[in-house]
């Protein structure tokens, strides 16, 4: 079995997905479901129908976040140290065609949020910073087009 790189935040955060679909969502489509059926024919009723649907989406979603923390290997990046990009660290990078500054931190595919700064470990951009220190230039492709970056600091926080 393949491992998952994860942030012990990423990992808290699938827990919690879990417990609130265990606890909160379970129960209330449970709920829906026998409300449902009290309307009489089932082959037609669409309340029905849909509560089963939901039901489904979330018995496959709880399986689904289980497989992922079972093979999770939980990275405390509070732990790490050094000058050289790798998981876990916070890169802050300047486009070198528009001197605009960004930054990000390199997580797991599971816990990625680009609005939150936090990319894949699988991105083009953070496959591209791997190994790189503060000074470097790197080259990614996007889908606009080719861009070129500058990192200006490596941070583990």
């Amino acid at each position: 079995m393949e491992k998952i790189p994860m942030t012990a935040s990423g990992f808290t955060a699938l827990e919690a997905e879990i417990k609130h679909l265990k606890q909160v969502e379970r129960p209330a489509v449970i709920k829906a479901i026998s409300e449902a059926r009290a309307h009489g024919d089932l082959s037609e009723n669409a309340e029905y129908h849909s509560a089963k649907e939901r039901q489904s989406f979330i018995e496959g979603r709880v399986l689904e976040l289980e497989d992922k923390l079972s093979r999770a290997q939980v990275i405390d990046v509070s732990k790490l140290s050094g000058k050289v990009v790798k998981f876990g660290a916070t890169v802050t990078l300047v486009d070198e065609d528009t001197d605009q500054k960004s930054k990000y931190q390199i997580v797991g595919d599971l816990e990625a949020d680009f609005a939150k700064g936090r990319i894949s470990i699988s991105s083009p951009l953070a496959r591209a910073l791997i190994g790189k220190t503060s000074g470097d230039t790197v080259e990614v492709n996007t889908p606009s087009g080719g861009r070129s970056y500058e990192v200006l600091k490596v941070e583990f926080k």
